[in-house]
């Protein structure tokens, strides 16, 4: 646990008693803050009153006592409108935080010598595998590490800060939205493309939420006998790590290289372009934007597979040096890495069929990732659709040998693929079966993939209990479990 500092004998309203609320919650107290919890479900403020909190109906407080307001991600800031919290704490002049700024003030008010490492990962797609593989990377070279946030563990659960640790938070754009002072030493954007829109008002406004990250960069000043001036390496600067790949996260990239702050590197799967402070990545490995030289052959990385996840292995290399940990064992530890449960995690192999859960795909940009690491696959997709469905992946329906359909989804769906072969499952355990029997049938080696392409809360309450019904399925059939992605 890490307590909220600032706080110290102050009301502080947290509204949302989800896993970031009710950890939010525990910090405060932590701290010597009085947290006031509310939740619009009964059984969540129940729970926060058998825990020994303070539950107070906010549409009636006095909304002047408060210091703050702790609010959960989950509810809009903005839009379509801001949640009604919102309009009440911003008529009585109280400031809107979320977790991740309590996590920013509770290191800030360290003494400077005491302060741990942070890196931060955000972006639409692969800050999972990003935040999963840096941990990973940091703990095989021996460090102190710690991975939460968005992922995992609530930023606030993690353990107190000691001064040799690293922590290695993955972000959101609702979580960003929150902060005024978050400044982590490295920060990356892996990619943007369109998701959230309705939270942010468009895609403006996502990617300026994206962009917070980078708010707070600093570039460290030193005393010379004629000057002040900017010392432009590692040591002391933020870290900005940038993928560039797509036309939103290049508009970013040359607004931080114009602010001048901090250490702007971009990521890149375009060679031969003009000289740049970064790295290049494709299929084969991560070279050195400025040098050329080649330094890890990813094809040898059992559980990396796909162009994205060279795109995830050159920004984890960019972070590890950022943090001093030398080209030999981050290269170790990248090709030994386990893999991401729910992200091109292989669950299982039955005779010459092999099944990979991908249930993290939740729109059709992710689903693009995994199609492309195939040349010919059995995709299971459905759910409940995003803006667009799969009409975007149209490019990549000929390396579909079938698809199989499920969840509100399955009709749209079927329209899209129009000649592309597929059938209305309708749940996961039939569209396992019928997958399955038909790669078997083939006599070849292939691929089962579930990349949904597509929300799950029409059958499931999150992608990871999807991944899990997957994973049951395919067990089901007697297949062998794998511990690894191959």
């Amino acid at each position: 646990m890490i307590p909220a500092a600032g706080f110290q004998g102050r009301r502080v309203a947290v509204f949302g008693l989800g896993r970031s609320g009710i950890t939010a919650a525990r910090a405060l107290k932590a701290g010597g803050a009085e947290p006031i919890l509310w939740d619009d479900s009964v059984s969540s403020r129940m729970q926060a009153q058998a825990e020994g909190f303070v539950v107070e109906d906010l549409t009636v407080a006095d909304w002047s006592g408060f210091a703050a307001l702790v609010l959960s991600p989950g509810a809009p800031l903005t839009h379509p409108k801001p949640h009604w919290t919102v309009d009440r704490a911003r008529a009585a002049g109280v400031e809107i935080i979320g977790d991740i700024e309590l996590f920013a003030r509770a290191l800030a008010a360290l003494p400077q010598d005491q302060r741990p490492h942070v890196v931060a990962i955000t972006g639409t797609n692969g800050k999972s595998t990003t935040t999963a593989l840096i941990g990973w990377v940091l703990k095989q070279a021996g460090l102190t590490v710690h991975v939460g946030g968005n992922i995992g563990i609530g930023v606030l659960a993690l353990p107190e800060p000691t001064p040799e640790a690293v922590y290695v938070i993955e972000v959101s754009s609702y979580q960003l939205d929150l902060t005024t002072s978050f400044a982590p030493d490295v920060a990356i954007l892996t990619n943007i493309s369109p998701d959230h829109l309705d939270r942010h008002g468009g895609m403006d406004g996502y990617v300026a939420a994206k962009a917070r990250l980078f708010a707070n960069l600093s570039t460290p000043w030193i005393e010379t006998d004629l000057e002040v001036e900017s010392v432009p390496d590692w040591h002391g600067a933020s870290v900005a790590l940038v993928g560039i790949d797509d036309v939103w996260g290049r508009q970013v990239f040359s607004d931080l290289k114009l602010r001048g702050e901090g250490i702007i590197h971009s990521v890149t799967s375009q060679r031969g372009g003009p000289p740049f402070a970064g790295y290049v990545y494709d299929r084969d490995g991560v070279s050195d934007g400025a040098t050329g030289s080649p330094m890890i052959n990813l094809r040898l990385a059992r559980s990396l597979p796909g162009l994205h996840n060279a795109q995830n292995a050159a920004l984890a290399y960019g972070a590890a040096r950022a943090l001093d940990v030398g080209s030999t064992p981050i290269v170790n530890a990248l090709l030994s890495f386990p893999g991401l449960a729910h992200r091109m995690e292989t669950v299982g192999r039955l005779g010459r069929v092999r099944f990979v859960n991908d249930s993290k795909a939740t729109n059709a940009d992710a689903a693009r990732q995994a199609l492309s690491s195939y040349d010919r696959v059995f995709w299971i997709a459905g759910g409940r659709a995003k803006a667009g469905g799969i009409d975007d992946l149209s490019d990549l329906f000929p390396r579909v040998t079938e698809a199989f359909l499920i969840g509100e989804a399955a009709g749209p769906f079927a329209a899209a693929l129009g000649e592309t072969p597929h059938r209305i499952s309708g749940d996961m355990g039939a569209a396992v079966r019928d997958a399955w029997q038909a790669a078997a049938a083939t006599g070849r080696e292939e691929v089962v993939l579930l990349s949904p392409a597509a929300a799950s809360f029409d059958q499931y309450p999150d992608f990871e209990a999807r991944g899990e019904a997957f994973r049951a399925a395919v067990l089901a059939l007697g297949s062998q479990p794998e511990g690894a992605a191959s």
